[in-house]
């Protein structure tokens, strides 16, 4: 049956039962824990979700996005039927416009305050200086993996998206901020660091990206599936998420979560930036992928 599932679910359950609710900047309230991990073994078990629905070619083509096509357009998305970034979108005049809880300096209260701001025509339909132009910026892909093949024992294999000079140009700060590789008895394995999580929405589809990575990674450099340990920061779910969760959890109690499929690359593909990304991400499937059905969660801006 799926770790992942359990692992996951077991984090839900957490978070409901010893959780703090707390207020934020996007005026749903969240209830949070102050840290969680995780651990996978990728040569037992690809980590996606059964209990509820995971569109994987959505996940894998936002991967693309960000650390092969490394854009940050977000109409390279909407032209292959992905919107999860249209809410941070930079309009065509350079503006962004969003309602935010921004703190009364008079009052001490938070308050809804609807912000706008002027990133520039030249960061029009983009998400500003934020993951896809800080990896091409620094060439991590391509760095990493030079270093990868030529030097597997480097302990130095880092990649992040927190670059604090690029801070106050970014929509959205990275989330998935950072993650370091290594390569031990053949296989390739890495960190990956959270600072804030949306557990029902963003956790789900940041799991099945990286073990996705890092298994085109291993393809392209000759090595195996190793681990991924995952640290969370802030790991919570928004208060109009919990019947939502409450759904998954049943679902696990009384059908069961189901056996985790396999992840299928094309075996001819000797190059990452050689990967499908078209629509129809051609070179990435799952096999034998059942799931419990959607569940639908709002999204917090």
């Amino acid at each position: 049956m799926s770790k992942w599932d359990r692992d996951y679910l077991d984090l839900c359950r957490r978070i409901l039962s010893e959780g703090v609710e707390v207020e934020n900047r996007t005026g749903i309230n969240t209830v949070k824990v102050p840290s969680a991990h995780f651990h996978f073994d990728l040569s037992e078990e690809f980590p996606i979700l059964t209990t509820k629905q995971l569109f994987i070619r959505q996940a894998v083509l936002e991967m693309l996005w960000i650390y092969q096509a490394q854009s940050n357009d977000v109409r390279w998305l909407q032209e292959r039927d992905v919107k999860i970034w249209n809410e941070w979108e930079i309009d065509e005049n350079g503006i962004w416009t969003a309602d935010q809880m921004l703190l009364n300096n008079k009052t001490g209260k938070l308050e809804k305050t609807t912000v706008h701001k002027d990133f520039g025509k030249e960061f029009a339909h983009t998400i500003g200086t934020a993951y896809g132009y800080i990896v091409n910026k620094f060439q991590m892909t391509q760095n990493l993996i030079n270093t990868i093949k030529t030097n597997p024992k480097d302990r130095r294999m880092v990649m992040t998206l927190w670059q604090n000079d690029y801070l106050d140009t970014a929509v959205l700060p990275s989330c998935v901020w950072s993650s370091e590789w290594d390569v031990t008895d053949g296989k390739l394995n890495c960190w990956v660091h959270q600072r804030s999580c949306d557990v029902p929405l963003g956790l789900p589809f940041n799991v099945t990206q990286y073990a996705t990575l890092l298994c085109m990674l291993a393809q392209v450099t000759g090595l195996k599936p190793g681990t991924i340990d995952w640290s969370i920061k802030d790991a919570h779910i928004y208060v109009n998420q919990i019947d939502g969760i409450k759904e998954q959890i049943r679902r696990q109690d009384e059908q069961g979560d189901l056996p985790a499929p396999e992840l299928w690359l094309n075996p001819e593909i000797d190059d990452f930036f050689e990967f499908d990304n078209s629509r129809d991400c051609k070179d990435v499937k799952l096999i034998n992928y059942k799931h419990l059905g959607k569940i639908a969660f709002p999204i917090a801006q």
